[in-house]
């Protein structure tokens, strides 16, 4: 499957950063596309044309920290409400009441606590490989570093602030060949026997699986992280305890028609979501973590299937 190009993109200025956003069927539906770690606008290149042709307004933004858009220094800036703010605000400058949200990965993440403080702005919500799980009654990193050690990367990020972003900063090719493996790099995101972990992806190489991007594909990655470097994008990362902290007084149900789609082989475990997302659709897909990217025309079937039968209908209303 071919993607079309990238629209042009525009600087978009919204609380206060400004983001690097593309845009293509203006007039359509409105639907905002959020990536994931370490990702761009650019992963969702094979979601757009598909969605222009349905009628669909696409909006993808470089999320804050990454590609052209603003990196602000100061880690807290990174919270969950920025993130989430950063939404609303993209929405107040095009001139937009509510919009349909797709993420995956940090930005399923992100989406899930959009629809928990922002519910009015958001019309339905598909995320792909990161299930909500609501707030844990104990502080996140501290129980993730108990039960897998501090060289897990979510620990680690947090518990050695720049280390691994520093590093990656140096092959920014090496990394990014090594995190985009096909699903049969089965990993929990732990060391292995062979040496290779997350945090070490710039000093040894992964083994297991294939690149699932061509050569001009991964550049585009590349090059991105090549200027932007990695110490914002991880900086989403350190905000964990923080997004843990402010987010207790928050009622951890979500109402709003949702879709799951989970890769197979995806080291990021599943969730019984029963009792916490209420109108609810899951989908499995015979791949890995980089769902959107691996298996295009699956998602792009499934997704526009769900647009078709569970939001349209809302929009006449």
């Amino acid at each position: 499957m071919y993607s079309e190009p990238m629209p042009t993109a525009t600087m978009i200025h919204t609380n206060g950063v400004e983001l690097e956003v593309f845009q293509a069927g203006h007039g359509g539906v409105p639907i905002v596309l959020c990536h994931g770690w370490p990702e761009l606008a650019y992963s969702w290149r094979y979601q757009i044309p598909a969605l222009v042709s349905a009628g669909y307004h696409c909006i993808v933004p470089n999320q804050r920290g990454y590609g052209g858009s603003s990196k602000p220094s100061d880690v807290n800036s990174y919270d969950i409400h920025h993130l989430t703010d950063d939404q609303n605000g993209l929405l107040d400058a095009l001139g937009i009441d509510r919009a349909i949200y797709v993420g995956h990965d940090w930005g399923a993440i992100m989406l899930w606590q959009h629809a928990l403080l922002n519910p009015d702005r958001v019309i339905g919500l598909a995320n792909m490989s990161v299930p909500f799980k609501a707030r844990e009654p104990s502080e996140p990193v501290a129980f993730w570093e108990k039960a897998l050690g501090e060289d897990f990367y979510l620990v680690h990020f947090n518990r050695y602030p720049e280390i691994a972003a520093r590093s990656f900063d140096t092959d920014p090719k090496r990394v990014l060949t090594n995190l985009y493996r096909t699903k049969h790099w089965l990993n929990d995101g732990l060391p292995q026997p062979d040496g290779y972990s997350i945090v070490r992806s710039a000093e040894t190489d992964n083994q297991r699986g294939e690149l699932m991007l061509s050569e001009e594909d991964l550049m585009v990655f590349v090059d991105a992280f090549e200027q932007g470097g990695f110490v914002a994008p991880c900086n989403w990362y350190r905000n964990f305890t923080r997004n843990w902290e402010t987010m207790g007084h928050v009622k951890q149900i979500i109402e709003l028609p949702c879709l799951m789609l989970y890769g197979d082989y995806d080291m990021v475990p599943k969730v019984d979501m029963t009792h916490t997302v209420l109108d609810l659709e899951i989908n499995n897909l015979a791949c890995g973590h980089w769902i959107q990217q691996e298996e295009p025309e699956q998602t792009n079937q499934i997704l526009l299937d769900w647009l078709q039968r569970k939001i349209q209908p809302l929009l006449s209303l």
